[in-house]
C-alpha cells in the first residue's frame, strides 16, 4: 500500500523542442520565467538565475534564499567550472553530542546561494557578454511573492507530510499555505533590495544585518561576521569518459564524485546491450551504486581534508569495483544514508552556453527555523557534519559540510550534449545513473527517459529498512528476478515521490534541443 510519503500525483508531462534554447525546472511558471530571458537574447545564465530566485518563491519548501546552489556551466569554446556555492559553518559553533535535524541549532551553516548568483551573473558578463542585471532578472520572483501565486502540488504534499511536525515550527505554519494562494511580502521586500542594492547586500548590508538578528534572536549561532566570510567560489569540475561523451560532476564537498564513480564502474559492462527494462539492467546499476558509495563517506571539504579525486576516478580502481559485482547475487546493504531534498533547473541558449544547477535548502522545508523579519526559511546543511571526531566530515569552524548536490553536464567532441540533474539526496547518483545508460546507452529522449520505471536503494522517510524500493511499473517479473538475487525488494507506486524530481536538456549535434522536467513534478521544459 502506498505511504503517505508516495501520494503525489504526476502532473501531466509533455516534452519540448526548440533550435534556440531552452530552461527546465519542476515548476511551469520558472521555467517560463527563465524562457523569457532567453527569448529577449539572455544567456543560459541569466534564465537560470531569474528561474532559480522564482524558485525560491514558488518551491518553498524545497529551495530558498536561505539555502545553497551548485552549478555546472560550460560553453563550445572549452570552458568548463564549477560553481560551488555552499555555507560555512559557524566562527562560534556549540558544543553538540547530536546534531539536530531541525530548529536552531540545526542552522549551523550560512546560505551562499545568493552569492552563487552573484558570481554566475560576473560570469556571465565576463565570459558570454551578459547585459542582464538582478533587477531585471528578479521582477518574476518579486511579483510571486508580493502578489502571490496558487501553492503547488509539491508544496501540498510536503506541508501534508509534515502535518505532525509543522505546527512545531510556529512561523513556518503562520507563513506557508497547504492549499490556495500563498503570499511572501517580506521575501519580495528582500528580493527587492538585492535587485536595487546588489547581491552582497544580502550578506554585508542591511538584509544581513536582519538576517543576522533573526537568525540570533532564533537561538542560531550564525552571526553577520559569518555572512561576511560566506562567497561561492569557482572549481574545475571533475570528469570522466563514458561511452563517447564526458560527464562532468562538481568537486568535493559534493558527491559529483560518486556519480562519476558509478557511470566508471558501469563502463566495464555492455550497459548498450543490456535492455533497460530488464532486472539485469536493474542489478547491475544497484549494484554499481552500492560499490560507489562505500567509498561516499571519505567525501568532505578540500580544504580541511586532502581527498585523491584521481584515484578514486582511476580506470584500474573503477575496474576492480566492477569485478566484484555478481551479476545473479545482490551485495547486503547496511550503509548509512542521508535525506534531502532539492530542485534541480538547467538552461541552454541559442550559442549552446550552458548552466546546470541544484539549489537546496536540504530538508524539506530546511531547519524549520523562518526569519519572520525577511521572509527567508534557513536550510539546516549543518545537519549534515559529522560529530565523530575521526569522520572527515566532522564539523568544524568555516568547514563546508558533505554535500548531496550534484548537477552534470556531458560534453560530446567538447560541446554541451546532455544538461541534467535531480532531487533526492541519496537518491540522486541513484537518479542519475538510470537516465544517463537510458539517454547514452540506449538514446532514449529525455521524457522517456525521465517518465521510465526508478529505483531507490536505501532508506527514506517513511521506511528505515535497507531495502530497494523499486516502481511497480517495472512488473512483476522483474520484481521476483530482482528478490531472486538477493534484493530487499518492495514496489512503490508508478512515479512515486520517492522517485526525485530530475529533469534533462539533450542538445543534438543537428542543432535541435529536446528537453522535459520530470512527471513526478509540477514543472517542464519551455523551447524559445
Amino acid at each position: 500500500m502506498a505511504t503517505n510519503e508516495d501520494t503525489l500525483l504526476p502532473q501531466s508531462a509533455h516534452a519540448a523542442r526548440s533550435r534556440h534554447g531552452m530552461v527546465t525546472t519542476p515548476h511551469r511558471a520558472a521555467s517560463e520565467a527563465g524562457a523569457k530571458v532567453l527569448r529577449r537574447g539572455g544567456t543560459a545564465i541569466e534564465a537560470v538565475i531569474a528561474a532559480g530566485a522564482a524558485l525560491t518563491v514558488l518551491y518553498p519548501h524545497f529551495c530558498g534564499l536561505g539555502g545553497d546552489a551548485i552549478w555546472i556551466v560550460a560553453d563550445s569554446e572549452g570552458r568548463r567550472d564549477a560553481i560551488m556555492g555552499i555555507g560555512q559553518a559557524a566562527e562560534a559553533l556549540p558544543k553538540l553530542d547530536v546534531i539536530p535535524t531541525r530548529g536552531p541549532l540545526s542552522t549551523l551553516t550560512t546560505a551562499a546561494l545568493v552569492d552563487s548568483w552573484g558570481k554566475a551573473l560576473d560570469y556571465s558578463r565576463t565570459h558570454w557578454g551578459g547585459t542582464e542585471s538582478f533587477a531585471s532578472l528578479l521582477g518574476d520572483a518579486i511579483e510571486f511573492a508580493a502578489g502571490g501565486f496558487p501553492a503547488s502540488q509539491s508544496q501540498a504534499h510536503w506541508h501534508a507530510f509534515r502535518k505532525d511536525e509543522i505546527d512545531g515550527w510556529p512561523s513556518v505554519s503562520r507563513f506557508f499555505v497547504k492549499e490556495g494562494v500563498q503570499h511572501q511580502p517580506q521575501l519580495a521586500a528582500v528580493l527587492e533590495e538585492i535587485a536595487l542594492h546588489g547581491y552582497r547586500t544580502f550578506y554585508e548590508g542591511d538584509v544581513a544585518d536582519r538576517i543576522a538578528s533573526g537568525l540570533e534572536a532564533a537561538g542560531s549561532p550564525i552571526r553577520k561576521r559569518d555572512l561576511e566570510k560566506t562567497f561561492a567560489t569557482l572549481a574545475a569540475p571533475l570528469s570522466l569518459a563514458y561511452r563517447d561523451v564526458e560527464l562532468l560532476a562538481p568537486p568535493p564537498p559534493s558527491q559529483g564524485i560518486t556519480t562519476l564513480s558509478i557511470m566508471g564502474i558501469l563502463s566495464n559492462f555492455a550497459m548498450q546491450d543490456i535492455a533497460p527494462d530488464t532486472s539485469q539492467f536493474y542489478h547491475l546499476c544497484a549494484e554499481a551504486i552500492k560499490q560507489a558509495f562505500l567509498e561516499r563517506g571519505g567525501i568532505a571539504d578540500p580544504a580541511f581534508i586532502e581527498q585523491d579525486c584521481a584515484a578514486w576516478l582511476g580506470q584500474d580502481f573503477l575496474a576492480t569495483k566492477a569485478r566484484k559485482i555478481d551479476r545473479n547475487v545482490a551485495l547486503p546493504w547496511p550503509a548509512p544514508f542521508r535525506n534531502g531534498d532539492t530542485v534541480f533547473l538547467a538552461a541552454t541558449d541559442a550559442q549552446g552556453r550552458s548552466a546546470s544547477v541544484l539549489q537546496s535548502t536540504y530538508y524539506d522545508w530546511g531547519s524549520g527555523v523562518l526569519l519572520e523579519d525577511t521572509g527567508i526559511l534557513w536550510q539546516n546543511r549543518g545537519a549534515a557534519f559529522s560529530t565523530d571526531p575521526k569522520s572527515p566530515n566532522v564539523i568544524a569552524p568555516g568547514k563546508r559540510p558533505f554535500y548531496t548536490l550534484n548537477p552534470g553536464i556531458a560534453l560530446r567532441h567538447g560541446k554541451p550534449a546532455f544538461l541534467y540533474g535531480t532531487q533526492g539526496a541519496d537518491g540522486q547518483p541513484q537518479t542519475l545513473t538510470l537516465l544517463l545508460s537510458r539517454l547514452i546507452d540506449h538514446g532514449l529522449d529525455p521524457l522517456s527517459a525521465l517518465s521510465a520505471p526508478r529505483f531507490l536503494l536505501g532508506r527514506t522517510f517513511s521506511d528505515s529498512r535497507d531495502n530497494l524500493k523499486i516502481e511497480q511499473s517495472v512488473g512483476s517479473d522483474v520484481i521476483d528476478t530482482l528478490s531472486s538475487y538477493g534484493h530487499g525488494v518492495v514496489a512503490i507506486p508508478e512515479l512515486s515521490a520517492l522517485a526525485g524530481q530530475a529533469g534533462v536538456i539533450k542538445i543534438g549535434p543537428d542543432g535541435w534541443i529536446d528537453g522535459a522536467h520530470d512527471p513526478r513534478s509540477d514543472g517542464c521544459a519551455v523551447g524559445v
